[in-house]
């Protein structure tokens, strides 16, 4: 990231280094926070909610009517989602799911918790949290 940064500024991308600056300064405020270096995994989880902060940023932005605002955050997602890992596709999610059910023995939806509990760690930064949940819940019911 750090020549990104650095190429970003000498081509003049504002919106690039803008978002490698953000990135970066939460990256460092994690690793003050810690007192630690942060490994590969954290920094994925960090990407990984500055990513989920502009999807609801889009869906507020979209209820009060505000395009510009829309498409500044699109574009700003559209490059954090660069660095993060390929996402994984229903097909692929629900067999993990599905695996993990069978796993902790979750018959009913007031199961949901040991089956996200087993699933997270499997699809760390590869898979929405909503997304997961929506498809626990439908195959619990």
């Amino acid at each position: 990231m750090e020549e990104d940064l650095k190429q970003a500024l000498r081509d003049r991308a504002s919106l690039k280094v803008s978002c490698l600056r953000m990135v970066k300064a939460a990256v460092k405020n994690k690793e003050i926070d810690l007192r630690a270096e942060l490994n590969d995994t954290q920094v994925i989880g960090i990407l990984t909610t500055l990513a989920k902060q502009r999807r609801e940023s889009i869906e507020m932005f979209k209820k009060g009517n505000r395009p510009d605002l829309v498409q500044k955050e699109e574009e700003e997602l559209a490059f954090i989602e660069t660095y993060l890992p390929k996402q994984m596709d229903e097909a692929e999610l629900t067999k993990i799911i599905e695996a993990a059910i069978a796993e902790v023995g979750a018959k009913a939806p007031i199961d949901v918790g040991k089956v996200m509990k087993a699933v997270m760690p499997k699809v760390a930064g590869r898979a929405d949290g909503k997304a997961i949940n929506a498809i626990v819940l439908k195959k619990l019911s």
